[in-house]
């Protein structure tokens, strides 16, 4: 196994603890919980860069870390969010409920999608995006905000963008899998006697 298909899995294991640490400190406030889960979820933010630097750099990249890779990234930001959202008063801000909905359903439905194409084409093309890459820089700045305890004015901000960027990304990856569904021969019509 690679040294960046370890990391990525070393993040996966942060996120039970992180989701732990979050749930003890919104119920009692003990700020040393809090600064506990900046920790983890900051290293867990790092370590995504880390690995897949050390899998370009190095040659390491594995039909098993593309599939990890987004799985750690997926499970840490929706788990975070979805602590996120719920009322934390009056330990932590809350994070929109609207964002989080729009969150989980681009991934959700890219996810159908990615099933669909695999299942129709046996091979799936998943062209990363730029709108993409900023949702999710976008989503782990606004989680490492909430925890951190930043002015809300600056929290406000990254939302607004977070959500044009996951937006924009789910429009573009839909139409990139409508326009792969569309392009085999499995979508066409089907002929029948009647046509003949």
């Amino acid at each position: 196994m690679t040294i960046a298909n370890q990391i990525t899995i070393l993040r996966i294991l942060i996120v039970p603890a992180f989701i732990v640490v979050v749930l003890y400190y919104v119920h009692g406030g003990n700020e040393w919980l809090r600064f506990g889960a900046l920790g983890l979820f900051g290293l867990a933010a790092l370590s995504d860069a880390v690995d897949g630097f050390i899998a370009r750099k190095y040659n390491q990249i594995s039909e098993l870390g593309t599939v990890l890779d987004p799985l750690a990234d997926k499970m840490l930001l929706v788990s975070g969010f979805i602590l996120l959202s719920l009322d934390n008063d009056p330990y932590l801000s809350s994070i929109p409920i609207w964002l989080t909905a729009l969150i989980l359903s681009r991934d959700v439905l890219l996810i159908l999608g990615i099933i669909l194409i695999h299942y129709t084409f046996g091979k799936i093309k998943v062209k990363p995006r730029l709108a993409g890459k900023c949702a999710t820089v976008l989503q782990m700045v606004i989680i490492l905000t909430v925890l951190a305890k930043l002015p809300r004015e600056f929290l406000n901000i990254l939302i607004l963008g977070a959500g044009f960027c996951t937006g924009l990304s789910g429009v573009l990856y839909f139409w990139d899998g409508t326009r792969q569904l569309g392009a085999h021969p499995s979508s066409s019509p089907i002929q029948t006697k009647l046509d003949e």
